[in-house]
């Protein structure tokens, strides 16, 4: 989040000579994934609003006139099965207010819903026990013990909540005892094993530091709070940016600080906001990606000795093709062109474009932003939540941005984009590049918002993806996906036996007759959120699987041979196939 297109220069002599290396090379790699003939492709499906008679309805709570920059960065969403039946139950951060927090602490910090039946959902935040209060900003979800049950993190502003299952979806606030309180504007949240010791560890990204009681208030600096001559809320360039956290896993309940040690406590104060693990290199190691609003984004490169080196200078990742740093907030990774290496999707502020590096294995990354089609439609709008994923079952990941505007005054300023804006939907193309197609599958006629984080998971067990959104200040949207049930998809359940119970980290590698394709289990990425932790793939016309290849977060490796598709199948680490369970029809 920043205040104009102008951006300082970094790096740029250094940035110049990783450009003429990379950029010509990928223009050619994209070259030869062009087909010759015309790209056969799929039927686009058709997504629906159903949050209101799903009974998704609470309202994130943020005020109107977003004075102060606290109030505009709220908030993420996410999935879980919090009580093991094999539906997805959803979790929405509920922010707060400048008034609301002095005078109260806050308000409760995210809602849960549970999933009932035929896509009815029941709020049961306060029976969970999930009544910790305090100025909420992001979620991301994970077993940190290994007792079988899905556990949540929720970041924010002034402390942050760990909620340990019980079991049937109650929870117990265990923050203080683990020691995971960490203070400050906490935002984005990643769980992942990075010394591959059996227990999840997390990293925390933090943004700025803002004193509830001496608050810029709007206009106050000629330089960082206004936006084209227009009073606005101040920062964040301007404030001075917190530190990051890297808390390794005890194994006994609680969490010890090795940022420092690790290298990742970012001694440089940037803006941090969207964090995610990942392995780029594949080397079975889980790297990490931190977006960094105004500032050059990180690229953690693990070292397998519990360090890291940041190498997103020198492998072309951090800041955009010409050598500019972005307002930099959503983050994901995917495998967008079946290459078998992870790419990295980044959503920045207006004027600057939504960037996509495209993973060139050992030649690093290459901005493919406007080779691919995304930069030219996402230009004018400020991106927050997005995901690779494959709405049309294909077997081609697609992109999803949402977006929205920080300033409520945009609305005063003639010929710039509003405040209240349009989500984009990239079909993958099969060969490199995207097409915009949100007019196409319906997304076009729904009412415009300022959203932020995004979570996508299979809601019904139908085969298609879904994707839930928060709307700051209004109630979320749940869309639904209608998608063509002709294609074949599957779905993997992944279970840790000596890796982490939820194999957060695991690749997953799907071999059909006609294409392979690769994911990783991950907890926490897009903005502030938590996705379905299973994997999905669509197959197209592929009624079978040939070779399942799953590569676990201790290394070790399984092949899976012959599997049908159309089946969610749950696999236990060295023990097969556990369960296999038919998608539902596609509504």
């Amino acid at each position: 989040m920043t205040l104009s297109s102008e951006r300082p220069t970094r790096f740029a002599t250094g940035l110049a000579l990783v450009l003429a290396i990379t950029i010509f090379p990928a223009a050619r790699a994209h070259a030869q994934l062009r087909p010759s003939g015309p790209v056969p492709l799929a039927p686009l499906p058709h997504f629906e609003d159903i949050a209101k008679s799903a009974g998704v309805i609470v309202p994130h709570i943020s005020s109107a006139d977003k004075r102060y920059i606290v109030e505009s960065t709220s908030g993420g969403a996410g999935l879980i099965d919090c009580d093991g039946d094999g539906k997805l139950d959803i979790i929405l951060v509920n922010g707060s207010t400048v008034e609301r927090y002095r005078k109260t602490g806050g308000d409760p910090m995210i809602t849960l819903y549970h999933q009932d039946s035929d896509l009815k959902f029941s709020d049961i935040t306060l029976s969970a026990g999930l009544i910790r209060k305090g100025w909420g900003m992001g979620v991301a979800v994970a077993d940190y013990d290994n007792d079988g049950l899905p556990d949540i993190y929720v970041t924010g502003y002034g402390g942050n909540a760990l909620y340990h299952n019980l079991g049937n979806c109650k929870f117990e606030d265990v923050t203080d005892k683990a020691g995971l309180a960490v203070g400050g504007f906490s935002a984005g949240a990643a769980w992942g094993d990075y010394d591959r010791d059996g227990r999840v560890d997390l990293f925390v990204s933090r943004y700025v530091h803002v004193d509830m009681d001496k608050l810029p208030e709007l206009g106050s600096d000629e330089k960082f709070c206004r936006y084209r001559n227009v009073f606005v809320q101040c920062g964040p360039w301007g404030m001075v940016g917190e530190s990051d956290f890297l808390f390794h896993n005890r194994g006994d309940g609680t969490f010890e600080d090795v940022s420092k040690k690790a290298g990742v406590d970012d001694s440089n104060h940037y803006y941090g906001l969207g964090a995610m693990w990942g392995d780029y290199d594949d080397d079975g190691w889980p790297d990490l990606y931190v977006a960094n609003d105004a500032g050059p984004n990180y690229l953690y490169r693990n070292k397998h000795d519990g360090t890291f080196e940041e190498t997103g200078l020198m492998e072309g990742a951090d800041l955009s093709r010409d050598g500019q740093e972005q307002g930099s907030m959503g983050v994901d990774f995917g495998d967008y062109n079946n290459e078998g290496h992870l790419s990295i999707v980044v959503t920045n502020f207006a004027d600057q474009s939504d960037t996509l590096y495209h993973n060139q294995g050992s030649q690093g990354f290459t901005d493919a932003s406007w080779s691919s089609r995304i930069a030219q439609p996402s230009r004018p709008y400020v991106g927050w939540g997005t995901s690779f994923f494959d709405m049309d079952n294909d077997g081609w990941p697609d992109l999803l941005v949402v977006n929205g505007h920080v300033y409520p005054q945009m609305e005063t300023i003639p010929g710039e984009s509003r405040y209240n804006q349009p989500m984009l939907m990239f079909h993958n193309m099969h060969n490199g590049t995207f097409d915009e197609v949100s007019a196409s599958t319906g997304l076009a006629t729904l009412p415009l918002k300022s959203r932020r984080g995004a979570a996508f998971g299979d809601i019904n067990n139908d085969g298609c993806i879904d994707v839930v959104i928060l709307n700051v200040g209004e109630p979320p949207t749940l869309l639904l996906n209608h998608c063509d049930p002709a294609n074949h998809r599957v779905t993997f359940n992944l279970l840790g036996a000596k890796s982490n119970r939820l194999a957060i980290g695991a690749r997953v590698t799907v071999k059909t007759a006609k294409i392979t394709q690769m994911q990783e289990v991950r907890s926490g990425s897009s903005y502030l959120s938590q996705n379905d932790l299973r994997l999905h793939f669509g197959l197209a016309a592929e009624d079978k699987i040939s070779e399942v290849g799953i590569r676990w977060p201790n290394g070790q490796t399984e092949v899976l041979k012959d599997l049908a598709a159309d089946f969610i199948y749950t696999v236990k680490e060295g023990s097969g196939v556990q369960q296999r369970i038919p998608f539902a029809p596609v509504k």
